[in-house]
């Protein structure tokens, strides 16, 4: 009876660890803070195909793709990494939003 439980629970309890890791880069918008360490997000700066094009506002962050970067008080921490991101952006001077 044991070794059907734990069966069991190993064909059925696996699938539920899983989950989907995918980030809505539309709902990263706001006041950003750079950090090396604990970020909610790690990005790459990419110039070819990003998910995500930001531009950097000094006020009104309040749609995607518009960034205020601060030093405290932050919606989101972002640390800028080389590999491994949880989605890409590129800086542009207008138009910014999902790619």
């Amino acid at each position: 009876m044991l070794k059907t439980f734990v069966l069991s629970l190993l064909a059925f309890g696996t699938g539920t660890v899983l989950a989907d890791t995918t980030v809505d880069v539309s709902k990263i918008y706001g006041k950003i803070q750079f950090v090396n360490s604990y970020p909610d997000y790690k990005v790459k700066i990419d110039d070819s195909w990003p998910d995500l094009k930001v531009q950097k506002v000094t006020q009104w962050p309040d749609s995607v793709g518009k960034w205020e970067i601060v030093d405290q008080y932050p919606d989101y921490k972002i640390q800028i990494v080389d590999s491994y991101p949880d989605f890409t952006i590129k800086y542009v001077d207008s138009w910014p939003g999902v790619n």
